[in-house]
């Protein structure tokens, strides 16, 4: 692959000093996104950024990189099957940091951090003894890199971790993984139900009122996508108790409207979409990384597949 002009979308200059010996055999070009023309995109061989262009086709250019770990943005580009364009996306540590938010919930949850605060207010003195991780079953959706970072680090903490993936393959640090269809056993039991699916068409509002039905009292986390959730569902799960709360990082649209009723249940935590915020810094890093690889016509790990959406 020829890659040799690289538009580069955002104000990012600066961040890009420390590369830039290293690029130097390369032309880059810095456009805010509203200033793109069909110009940059028939100069351009590779289009790097958080969002695609309105012009943006995939033909225009051989290579696109979005900073993103999600590609649902570029993938919703119309042309694809008339294009050998190659689509890769960042990956960086965000396992570790999706790990340290759901612990963070779990960990309040379990040791009860508001039944003490409204003691605190009504000035209570009442001792209950916080739970043990170690008593705890937690179900990953999702077994890639990140559900792999999320099972590793729970169950060094003594959790039992279970999996659901498309495949059902095996995979490190789940003690368990099954197909969604064979997964009752597994999610039945788990106290906690963690989502990091992407959105594919197979995800689609997968968290659905049959799959809610089947849990009792779990408290459910999604760091994945917001579209692999039915809210309805969700409510109405809520609602009948199958869950007890549900800690929400991610929605369609986002902001979340504010009239949306979900701000007011006090069975839901918001967060706006921090779960695993990209630092520009490690997306540049992997950007540089990939773009090595392609030099050295490596296999790329960060390669979008087409068919499965991520």
């Amino acid at each position: 692959m020829n890659i040799k002009n690289v538009l580069i979308v955002g104000d990012y200059e600066s961040y890009f000093k420390k590369y830039l010996k290293a690029l130097k055999h390369y032309n880059l070009s810095f456009k805010l996104i509203d200033e793109i023309t069909n110009k940059d995109l028939k100069w351009a061989d590779a289009y790097v950024g958080f969002e695609p262009s309105q012009l943006l086709q995939p033909s225009d250019v051989n290579w696109i990189h979005t900073f993103n770990a999600g590609v649902n943005n570029y993938l919703s580009l119309e042309g694809w099957g008339k294009s050998n364009t190659l689509l890769t996306r960042t990956i960086s540590d965000f396992g570790q940091k999706m790990s340290e938010y759901c612990l963070s919930y779990i960990l309040a949850d379990l040791q009860n951090h508001k039944q003490l605060q409204a003691q605190q207010e009504e000035k209570v003195w009442n001792q209950q003894a916080p739970q043990a991780l170690r008593d705890q079953t937690v179900t990953i959706f999702g077994t890639g890199q990140t559900g792999q970072r999320i099972a590793k680090i729970f169950s060094t903490l003594g959790m039992t971790v279970y999996g659901i993936s498309n495949s059902g393959s095996t995979k490190p640090y789940f003690q368990k993984v099954e197909k969604l269809e064979e997964s009752k056993g597994l999610i039945q039991p788990s106290n906690y139900i963690i989502s990091t699916l992407p959105f594919t068409d197979k995800t689609e509002k997968l968290f659905n009122q049959s799959l809610f039905n089947s849990l009792n009292q779990a408290y459910f986390i999604n760091v994945g996508r917001g579209q692999v959730v039915d809210l309805e569902a969700l409510k109405r799960a809520l609602d009948n108790d199958n869950i007890r709360h549900a800690v929400l990082d991610v929605f369609e649209p986002e902001p979340l409207p504010t009239t949306s009723d979900l701000w007011n249940r006090k069975d839901v935590t918001i967060t706006p979409h921090i779960s695993a915020l990209t630092d520009i810094d490690e997306a540049i890093t992997c950007f540089y990384q990939t773009l090595k690889g392609i030099e050295n016509n490596e296999q790329l790990q960060n390669q979008v597949d087409f068919e499965n959406g991520y």
